[in-house]
């Protein structure tokens, strides 16, 4: 029997996804959550993004499908050798990034990212922040419009429209990347090791309000964000063979 016998599908709300899913279950059935051993996910990244938060208990292998737009975290849509192709797929193991925040009124909030986490001017004043790395200070006063955090999963996704760095997916490393730097100007980010930690505090918190954010969670008006690794959480992800994550980061470099 197939180690991957049980499959779990799940898919977005859009109507083609949703006639995809319905299709696929037809023929190959529905595993419970509990009886499943793998994951098949149906839509666009954004998607896949909260099916990979969703299943960090379960520790199931995911295998996305791409009925969205990008589908960068996907593999190509087909009905048929499902079986197959999940028995064939190339694995990439994956750990988040965990953000703790401080709100300016005290509270503390801390969730996973596994593309990036972000600050951003809440308003028209551009944010002023200081970044230390494993407490110290190196970077004093950065005006931007923000600055982000991003794992090598996340490295092709806003970190790559910032002008950050792409990063082959085993590179045990996360990019620091600021978002439309004023001062100083010149500065492009810096390439940090996984294991360090970050602290970014806003500066003027009052006149220049900042937000944060971890994937699709958002803390208003921070005072402090620290950045770390999870190596707590991971996730499994399957790729089809022709298809890896690092060919894909490869073709993404070389394209037009």
């Amino acid at each position: 029997m197939s180690r991957f016998s049980k499959i779990r599908f799940v898919s977005s709300d859009t109507p083609d996804a949703v006639v995809s899913a319905k299709r696929l279950i037809e023929i190959y059935g529905q595993a419970t959550a509990e009886d499943a051993n793998v994951v098949v996910a149906l839509g666009g990244d954004g998607f896949m993004l909260q099916t990979i938060h969703e299943n960090f208990a379960s520790g199931l292998p995911i295998y996305g499908m791409n009925k969205g737009t990008i589908g960068f975290l996907m593999n190509g849509y087909d009905e048929s050798g499902l079986i197959d192709r999940l028995e064939e797929a190339h694995s990439t193991v994956i750990n988040p990034l965990k953000m703790t925040a401080k709100d300016a009124a005290g509270h503390s909030y801390t969730s996973l990212a596994i593309n990036e986490v972000s600050l951003l001017r809440q308003r028209y004043q551009a944010a002023k922040l200081n970044i230390s790395i494993d407490g110290h200070l190196r970077m004093d006063g950065l005006v931007c419009d923000g600055v982000l955090v991003s794992t090598p999963a996340g490295s092709t996704a806003y970190n790559f429209s910032a002008h950050g760095p792409i990063l082959p997916i085993d590179a045990q490393l996360m990019a620091l990347t600021p978002v439309s730097p004023f001062r100083p100007r010149r500065w492009r980010g810096a390439l940090l090791p996984q294991r360090v930690q970050v602290l970014i505090e806003v500066m003027e918190p009052e006149k220049r309000p900042v937000n944060a954010v971890a994937d699709h969670f958002e803390v208003k008006s921070v005072l402090t964000v620290h950045v770390e690794q999870d190596i707590t959480h991971e996730a499994t992800l399957l790729f089809d063979p022709h298809h890896t994550w690092n060919e894909r980061i490869l073709a993404e470099q070389f394209s037009h």
